[in-house]
This record gives structure tokens, C-alpha cells and sequence, in this order.
């Protein structure tokens, strides 16, 4: 398209400036790109909500005459939206490949959705677990997507900034969740919570009209109308995503040797201690989020103190992940994600004796900052570590290994509890994985470049 035609539009840039913002780091961020990185953040506050209510009701869950709910049986259905992300994050990548990144993206904002509102309805202990399960897919599916379409979307040199803002919908939806739990679990129920949970789906109308689809697929699928339609929208060359096509390929011939790479005798060491790191910092923050609140009130704090405990450890979490990511840029990333483990270790043994209420908002906050927190500058590590054709590779290894330690964690301190252990037996089992999370990332050697 010529730049007159532009001009008849109402454009005044031509397709390839976009491009030139792409690569000049002084040019303003294209609208385009908070157009999406504002929508993919709905959909990981939505996704934030979603998985931290269940921790913010499980209290009033237990205490439901109707239900009766075990300790056991409370910790397994914690697990099961848990086991269904893992499903949803695997299988997302080849469906993604057939129908398309906004379609996905839609598909499990709606479906997680309907779960929410099905499981505000449920009759059952087992038909809300059901429900929760296909929830947990919809879940699962979310984080690639809204990831692959804010990276594609963004600036070349302010994706990082870009991604980490988007990832923050994450821990604001868990900040909402204890909000609304705080404010109205009491007087309405927690049927309430999961009909709230269900309100995203009003939003995929907006999706279906302003979310982009993914050019990279509308040209691998060789639907250049389509593609050409958006890149003209948005003053995208044509040109360069076929360019990126063309070095997908050429990455796909690799990715069989990526995988043997990992293992290589250069990088064995670095991955098993990864897989370690991310083991056991899911295992703590999924634990929590499922568990802190009816932990705080067997510890004897009310309901309200319990709640306005999850809303600490997330809102630590946002600022966390802030600081951290100076604090690593400054003095390098194993030494502060070695810190901040040991330090949310040390946090959650104390919470173990009963103190006063600033100091335990403390002691959450800690937890909260060095555990949620620590995780993307963990994401960044890993992919910083090994080499450009390997990092996403590691990274989505390590990520579902470390989905293992979120989906025992529900369960193991649900028998805990169960079987009538010692309250602060739970917060030393947290404890500890903190702190051996804090050695293992010690163990990770320097890679070539000297990245510590």
C-alpha cells in the first residue's frame, strides 16, 4: 500500500515504521501494543482471580454443613485446577497452531469463566471439583498465549517491560480475589466469590472486536489477506514477519536437538538444579495461596486478619517482582533469588509461633516478596542462563516440573492436616522448601557468557 493511500485512510505512517519503532528504543511504544498488553493483562487478572479465590473461601468452604468437607478432600480439589493448567499449557501449543492464538485466548477466558460460574452452583464436593478441573485447562491455556501475543506485539527492545507488565494481572487478580473475600465472603457466601469469577466473560466481546490475531499464524498459514488486512491496520510490514516465518523453520529442523542440549554435559548440572529451584518455589507458592488463610485460622486469627493476610503476600508479590528485578539487574540473579528463598524460608517458620498482627503482616509480606515475587525474575534467569535457541526450551521444561511441586503442595498439606499433624509442621514444610530452594540456585554453574 502506497503512502498516499495511507494518507486517504487517515494514516499518516507508512507499514514499516512500526518496524523502525521496533528497533529504536527512543520511539514511543505503538498503541497497538497496549491495546494487547492491556487485553492479555485482563485475561492473566482474570486467570490470578480465578486460582487464588479457592485459598480465599477455603476457610467457609470447610466450615459448609452441606458439604462436610475434609481437610484431604479440600487439598485435592485444590489440586485438580492445578492439574488442569498443566493439560491446558501443554496441549495449548499444537491447538494454538490450528486455530490460532485469539481464538485460544477467547476459548479459555470463556471456558474458565462458565467453569467459575458452574462451580458457584455446584451441588456437590465432586461436580465442583469437575468443574474446577475444566477450569483448570481454560487456566492453562491463558499464559502462552496472552505471552506469545504481547511478545509479538511489542517494541524489540521493550518486550521484557512489556511481558513483565502484562505477567502483573497475575498477582493484581490475586490481590482482587482476597479484596472481594474480604469484603463480602461473610455476609454472602463463597458461592458469591466464584459467580464474580465468572464475570470476565463479559469482556470477550472486546476481545473478538480490538485483539489482533497472531500474524506469525496468519501467515504460516498462509492467509496473507487476513494478515495484510492487520499489518495495514497497524502499520506492520508484511515483509518481516515472513522473514521471522522463515527463521521459525529453521528453528523447528533444531528443536530436536534442543531438548539433547539441555542434558549435554555443559548444561546437565544448570537444568536438574533448575528444575529443583522451580520445584520447589511452585510448591511454595501454590501451597500458600491454596492454604494460608485456613492455616491462619487454625492458628487462631479471624477470618477477616486471614484474609487480610493472602492480600499481603500478593500485593508483596507485585512489589517484589519490581524490586527484584532492579536488585538482579544490580547484583546478579542467583544471589538475590538465593536470598529472597531463604528469607520467604525463614518468614514462613516464624509465622509458625504466634506473634502480633504487625509482625505476622510482616512475616506474610516477606513470604509473599520472596516466593510469587521471585518467580519472574526466575522466568529471566533461566532464559538469560542458556543460549537464544535453547531458552525457551528450558524454560518450558523447567516450568512443568516445577507444576509437579504446585499440585503435590494442595495435596500434601491437605493429609497433613488430615491426619491431625501439628499446625507448624505445615509452615516448616514451606520453610524448608524455601531454603532449599535458596541452595539449589547456588548450585547452578556460570554459563559461558560468566551469567550468574
Amino acid at each position: 500500500m502506497s503512502q498516499t493511500s495511507h494518507a486517504k485512510d487517515g494514516y499518516s505512517k507508512s507499514p514499516t515504521d512500526f518496524n523502525n519503532e521496533l528497533t529504536n528504543e527512543n520511539k514511543a511504544i505503538p498503541g497497538i501494543t497496549f491495546l494487547v498488553v492491556m487485553l492479555c493483562w485482563f485475561g492473566m487478572f482474570a486467570e490470578g482471580y480465578d486460582l487464588a479465590i479457592y485459598g480465599a473461601v477455603l476457610p467457609t468452604l470447610m466450615d459448609d454443613p452441606a458439604w462436610s468437607l475434609s481437610a484431604a478432600a479440600a487439598g485435592s480439589i485444590g489440586s485438580y485446577a492445578l492439574i488442569g493448567m498443566l493439560i491446558g499449557a501443554v496441549s495449548v501449543g499444537t491447538i494454538t497452531d490450528i486455530l490460532g492464538r485469539k481464538k485460544i485466548m477467547i476459548f479459555c477466558l470463556s471456558l474458565f469463566s462458565v467453569m467459575m460460574a458452574l462451580s458457584a452452583m455446584a451441588p456437590s464436593p465432586e461436580l465442583f471439583g469437575l468443574f474446577r478441573f475444566i477450569g483448570g485447562i481454560g487456566c492453562g491455556g491463558i499464559i502462552p498465549t496472552a505471552s506469545a501475543l504481547t511478545i509479538e506485539y511489542s517494541p524489540l527492545k521493550r518486550r521484557s517491560l512489556m511481558y513483565a507488565m502484562m505477567y502483573t494481572g497475575y498477582a493484581f487478580g490475586g490481590v482482587f480475589s482476597a479484596l472481594v473475600s474480604m469484603f463480602f465472603l461473610g455476609e454472602y457466601g463463597w458461592r458469591l466469590m466464584f459467580f464474580v469469577g465468572a464475570a470476565p466473560i463479559l469482556a470477550v466481546p472486546l476481545m473478538i472486536k480490538f485483539l489482533p490475531e497472531s500474524l506469525d499464524f496468519l501467515v504460516a498459514k498462509g492467509r496473507y489477506a487476513g494478515a495484510t488486512r492487520i499489518a495495514n491496520r497497524y502499520h506492520i510490514s508484511i515483509e518481516s514477519i515472513k522473514e521471522s516465518q522463515l527463521n521459525n523453520k529453521q528453528e523447528t529442523q533444531r528443536k530436536t536437538n534442543r531438548v539433547a542440549t539441555l542434558f549435554s554435559k555443559q548444561n546437565i548440572r544448570a537444568t536438574l538444579f533448575f528444575w529443583v529451584t522451580f520445584f520447589l518455589g511452585l510448591f511454595m507458592i501454590y501451597g500458600l495461596t491454596t492454604w494460608l488463610p485456613k492455616m491462619m485460622r487454625v492458628a487462631g486469627y479471624p477470618l477477616g486478619s486471614s484474609l487480610g493476610l493472602l492480600l499481603m503476600l500478593n500485593l508483596s508479590a507485585v512489589a517484589g517482582s519490581l524490586l527484584a528485578g532492579v536488585a538482579a539487574d544490580r547484583w546478579g540473579s542467583k544471589k538475590v533469588i538465593s536470598i529472597s528463598y531463604l528469607l520467604a524460608g525463614i518468614s514462613i517458620a516464624l509465622l509458625s509461633v504466634k506473634s502480633s498482627m504487625i509482625i505476622v503482616y510482616c512475616l506474610v509480606g516477606f513470604a509473599g516478596f520472596g516466593t510469587i515475587g521471585t518467580t519472574l525474575i526466575l522466568n529471566a534467569y533461566i532464559s538469560k542462563y542458556f543460549d537464544a535457541e535453547n531458552r525457551g526450551t528450558a524454560l518450558g521444561w523447567a516450568l512443568g516440573f516445577g507444576r509437579i511441586g504446585a499440585i503435590i503442595a494442595p495435596i500434601l498439606v491437605g493429609l497433613f492436616m488430615s491426619w491431625n499433624f501439628k499446625l507448624s509442621t505445615n509452615f516448616y514444610v514451606f520453610a524448608l522448601a524455601g531454603i532449599l530452594a535458596a541452595l539449589s540456585i547456588l548450585f547452578i554453574p556460570k554459563n559461558r557468557n560468566g551469567e550468574i
